[in-house]
């Protein structure tokens, strides 16, 4: 196996099924950085062993909607929320019904999400390369905004390339509100149809941070994700 993978565009990936072989190394292609090329690109062998694990996690600040800008998404679902609970002007914990209500949103460069940046990250950890953050730097305008189903895309591609298929993938969101049982179904659909796999692979999971630190003060939400890659 060759030790360089092919770096494919979001626009390639979008327009055709077909995957570029392991062995054919492509012309750079501007949608992506030409450092990025380079990170993607190692310089030491990754041995096609049977099976690779990975774990990813993401955090992201939440504040009302009018300050981060931008709605909660999470899995791919934007979810509306009108929050019950938040902290007063000395950033002290209240009790539902104590304050105000507000619309809370998610500060981030990208989308924010934190379901996909994790499970982008445990892909690439899983293959021994470097973090969706040295791939998707936070300084690159051409990020601002963007739906991270394309860093999702791009991970399939990658993992593809390699000869590898999700063996299975386990999610723990972490957060206090909003609440995201509804969601689950809608979140894992996207997960599977972005990433080849079926709903038996894909499982999601949620829980409070018992009003602990910035997570249970509704001030951020988390993800971990665990997943296994097997060879084809």
């Amino acid at each position: 196996m060759l030790k360089k993978i092919a770096l494919l565009s979001f626009l390639s990936i979008a327009a055709s099924d077909a995957f570029t072989p392991i062995g054919h190394q492509p012309a750079f292609n501007t949608a992506l950085r030409a450092d990025s090329d380079d990170i993607l690109k190692p310089d030491y062998e990754i041995e096609p062993i049977p099976m690779r694990i990975g774990h990813g996690f993401d955090i992201h600040r939440m504040a009302p909607l009018e300050e981060a800008g931008q709605p909660v998404v999470i899995g791919g679902v934007e979810i509306p929320h009108k929050d019950q609970k938040w902290t007063d002007a000395e950033g002290k914990y209240v009790e539902k019904g104590g304050i105000y209500e507000t619309q809370l949103g998610v500060v981030a460069h990208s989308d924010g999400d934190v379901v996909y940046h994790s499970v982008v990250d445990a892909i690439f950890g899983a293959l021994t390369l470097p973090d969706i953050g040295q791939v998707f730097q936070d300084t690159d305008p051409r990020w601002k905004g963007c739906d991270s189903s394309k860093f999702m895309e791009h991970a399939y591609e990658v993992m593809a390339n390699y000869g590898y298929e999700i063996g299975n993938i386990d999610v723990t969101l972490i957060l206090e509100r909003p609440k995201v049982a509804s969601f689950k179904p809608a979140m894992k659909e996207n997960i599977v149809k972005l990433l080849g796999t079926t709903s038996g692979k894909v499982n999601i999971k949620a829980r409070t941070h018992e009003r602990v630190d910035s997570v249970g003060e509704l001030r951020s939400l988390s993800c971990h994700v665990v997943l296994t890659l097997v060879k084809k």
